[in-house]
């Protein structure tokens, strides 16, 4: 069964469909330097619009990739705090378009 909203897939592939926070804090934190290094989180499709990906950096801490070609969006972060990656991520992931459900909109008063 594919994924309905998106799919986190780590190097060593493991892969989780429709990931929660606390499915992503485990992937995150069995990332290490050997080979296990990155996760990346997008729809299940081919040429998605969007991806987020998450890689041990060799200094330590991780880099966090936010990518979204439809809104222009191009974000690169470090962080060491597992717990706040997963988070950040869950958000960023919820304000994507999926097929089939109404597109957000934004209205300023």
């Amino acid at each position: 069964m594919a994924a309905t909203y998106y799919c986190a897939d780590s190097e060593n592939g493991d892969h989780i469909d429709d990931p929660s926070e606390d499915a992503l804090f485990d992937l995150i934190s069995e990332l290490a330097n050997a080979d296990n290094t990155f996760i990346v989180v997008q729809p299940d499709q081919d040429d998605p619009a969007w991806f987020a990906s998450v890689a041990v950096c060799d200094e330590g801490g991780y880099e966090i990739v936010l990518r979204d070609s439809t809104r222009r969006e191009h974000k690169v972060t470090i962080d060491t705090d597992i717990s706040g990656i997963a988070n950040d991520l869950i958000v960023w992931l919820a304000g994507r378009n999926f097929p089939g459900r109404p597109a957000q909109h934004t209205s300023t008063f």
